[in-house]
């Protein structure tokens, strides 16, 4: 089997009766919004993606989800919903987390807290995908250990599903690497969200495992991790207590895409993408060559 990484889009549909999954990068705010909710449809248009998973860690105004910012995300197309250390800021998500059957919370959270472990949803050709988050313990809040809280519940999923994604929300590459290693021929995909930084090491471990260590920031790049650069800056240089408002400028979707057999759970491409909000403000109201528009 050949193993393929690009760093652009493909130009062809999936082979070989393979699928197309693509999980979209912390959404921050409004902006983040905005163009995941745009970009979702073009995905699946042009993309050719059979799935779509959102991390939703950070629509509501910066900080967690609301019910409102998760129905908008599930009408636009997303089949999944991940989230992290956010993910119980508003407090209206968790009736959400209680009672829809496409939202996770990490796994490595206690059995108490508000939320599932793992949600199966199904890719627009019927075949069922696990989705599975897990929560880092690096700069976080204490939880329980994100490698053996996988093995667990990947211990739950039926064998016969064997597409299985899991969103490692964490701080420290070396424990993303660890669980994709860990974890490799497992599952179908590793693929770390949480430091809104797009990492460049997207591959595809020797047993079918798709990795790449972040995912990267759905929202303002003109900005410090999402949100407005002065404050930031003020904030450090003084000491002073200010509101970190969220960015609005230059605009952008990160997301990794990856190709799978859903035979067998493993992968043979994976790719990152990074589309600028004009371009798919654009594309909705033309129809353009996207391939040659963009740079990545």
């Amino acid at each position: 089997m050949t193993l393929e990484s690009q760093n652009y889009l493909p130009n062809s549909a999936p082979s070989d009766g393979n699928v197309r999954i693509a999980l979209v990068g912390d959404v921050v705010g409004k902006p983040g919004m905005n163009i995941v909710c745009n970009a979702i449809r073009w995905m699946k248009q042009h993309l050719k993606t059979n799935l779509v998973i959102v991390n939703a860690e950070n629509a509501a105004d910066g900080t967690g989800l609301r019910q409102k910012e998760y129905k908008r995300l599930v009408d636009a197309g997303a089949s999944a919903i991940t989230l992290g250390d956010h993910i119980y800021r508003k407090r209206e998500i968790m009736e959400t987390l209680n009672r829809e059957s496409n939202i996770v919370k990490p796994a490595n959270f206690p059995d108490s807290a508000a939320g599932k472990p793992h949600c199966i949803v199904h890719t627009d050709l019927g075949h069922p995908v696990a989705v599975l988050s897990l929560l880092g313990r690096v700069f976080m809040r204490p939880v329980d250990c994100p490698f053996n809280a996988a093995l667990r519940e990947l211990g739950k999923i039926p064998d016969n599903i064997v597409l299985r994604v899991v969103d490692f929300h964490a701080e420290a590459t070396s424990d993303k690497q660890t669980l994709g290693r860990l974890l490799d021929g497992k599952v179908t995909a590793v693929l770390g969200t949480h430091t809104h930084v797009t990492t460049a090491d997207e591959q595809i471990f020797p047993g079918g495992t798709a990795f790449q260590c972040d995912v990267g920031m759905t929202g303002p790049y003109e900005s410090v991790l999402g949100r407005e650069i002065q404050p930031v800056t003020t904030a450090t240089m003084t000491f002073e207590p200010i509101t970190f408002d969220v960015a609005q400028r230059d605009v952008r979707m990160a997301a990794t895409w990856f190709d799978a057999d859903p035979l067998t759970g493993k992968c043979s491409r994976i790719g990152r993408i990074q589309w600028p909000l004009e371009l798919i403000q654009q594309w909705n109201s033309e129809e353009v060559d996207f391939r040659n528009r963009l740079s990545l």
